[in-house]
């Protein structure tokens, strides 16, 4: 004879195995998410290591520009104190510069189109020879400086894909 009265039985059978399922539940709850800490952790350590690649990337990329882009200047500098050796008085006596090469001059740097020649154009401007000089030298150093910044752009880039490889 059973301890268990018939009717109860079943109950009691219930009871189990809803404390079976129950405990199977709480415990791969606790694996999953054991399992689950475990990656947010392990992607917070990759995270952290590419963002210390990627600093040091950045570190190397901006010295490296500052260091080309001084050199840069320097040259440029010289070139437009060395003007007046390239340019004398005597040239800038013997070549008139008139109104319509300065507004071509203008207008390419700036990266418009003229307005159309007039007469006006053939002009004297009053600028010397050597203040072009003066002013091409310039243009092509900071010609020079946004070649380095692209430059350095494009290196950061790269090394900031590889960093996260």
């Amino acid at each position: 004879m059973s301890l268990i009265p018939w009717p109860y039985r079943w109950l009691a059978l219930v009871l189990l195995a809803a404390a079976l399922v129950s405990f199977g539940w709480v415990k791969g709850a606790g694996h999953v998410q054991a399992q689950w800490d475990a990656a947010i952790q392990q992607q917070t350590l990759q995270a952290a290591v590419v963002q210390k690649r990627q600093a040091e990337a950045t570190v190397k990329v901006v010295t490296e520009y500052v260091d080309r882009v001084r050199v840069v200047r320097e040259k440029g500098d010289t070139i437009i104190k060395e003007v007046p050796v390239y340019v004398p008085v005597q040239a800038d006596a013997a070549c008139t510069i008139n109104r319509g090469l300065v507004r071509l001059h203008d207008a390419a740097a700036a990266g418009e189109l003229p307005e159309p020649a007039g007469d006006a154009d053939a002009a004297a401007a009053g600028i010397a020879l050597s203040a072009v000089a003066g002013t091409v030298a310039a243009n092509y150093q900071t010609c020079h400086e946004n070649a380095e910044q692209l430059r350095a752009l494009q290196t950061w880039i790269r090394e900031m894909a590889s960093a996260i490889k």
